[in-house]
């Protein structure tokens, strides 16, 4: 009898090597979603600054890889929870990447988003400061994408917190954008294109307060605790 149970002892620390392969593996392609988030952002980006119809293009068809990733994520993670029985601290592990690839879905339909508006104002004219709004936003939603996935790579809860300083700077510059917008004037085209811009300032706005959640995120997988860090999601607060 002691002989069997002493075999089950490799079994046991053999199941338990290869859970954590899987889990290992999930949370890398979580770390490649990032990446296609990034992707999208950055040419989306461009796109709007450009006029490019055909990058705007691209965006939305990619954004199949960014929900394929999505999915993929989602299907593994239901695999191991069917297949294997978690402790707590891979549960916790488990959730967080749930959430965060929500998270990032998310921030691949808004980078969809600004592609589909870029092409709706390929006709108006934008004004020079609102480009230069949306450059500076659009650098610092990436910046942020970056933070948030580098946090939760580290588990590393300093660099979590540091996304809601950086989500102010896209607060304050989205405020700024619809002050301009207000004092266009009322010419019924630049109206048109004010509408636009501010939907385009909103989703920008939307990518950096995901990158926010992601970041408390990492603070749950560290502590245990969820804990929203400020009022970071309600811009003017």
């Amino acid at each position: 009898m002691p002989g069997n149970g002493s075999a089950r002892l490799p079994a046991m620390a053999s199941t338990r090597q290869s859970f954590q392969q899987q889990l290992d593996a999930v949370e890398e392609e979580l770390q490649n979603h990032g990446r296609l988030v990034l992707r999208a952002l950055d040419r989306s980006v461009q796109a709007l600054l450009a006029g490019d119809e055909q990058l705007a293009d691209m965006v939305i068809a990619e954004d199949d890889d960014n929900d394929a990733s999505y999915m993929n994520i989602e299907e593994e993670v239901e695999r191991l929870l069917a297949l294997q029985t978690p402790v707590a601290t891979d549960l916790r592990l488990i959730l967080a990447i749930l959430h965060v690839n929500l998270h990032l879905e998310r921030m691949g339909d808004q980078c969809v988003n600004i592609a589909k508006l870029t092409k709706l104002t390929l006709g108006l004219v934008i004004a020079s400061e609102l480009l230069e709004s949306f450059r500076k936003m659009g650098d610092q939603a990436e910046a942020m994408t970056t933070e948030a996935m580098a946090a939760f790579a580290e588990r590393n809860v300093e660099r979590a917190e540091r996304l809601v300083i950086m989500d102010s700077v896209i607060n304050a510059e989205n405020r700024e954008l619809s002050r301009r917008i207000m004092a266009l004037g009322g010419d019924e085209r630049m109206r048109e294109a004010g509408l636009r811009a501010i939907l385009i300032s909103r989703c920008m706005e939307r990518i950096g307060d995901n990158a926010v959640d992601i970041g408390e995120r990492v603070a749950y997988l560290a502590s245990g605790e969820f804990r929203e860090f400020t009022d970071a999601s309600h811009p003017g607060e």
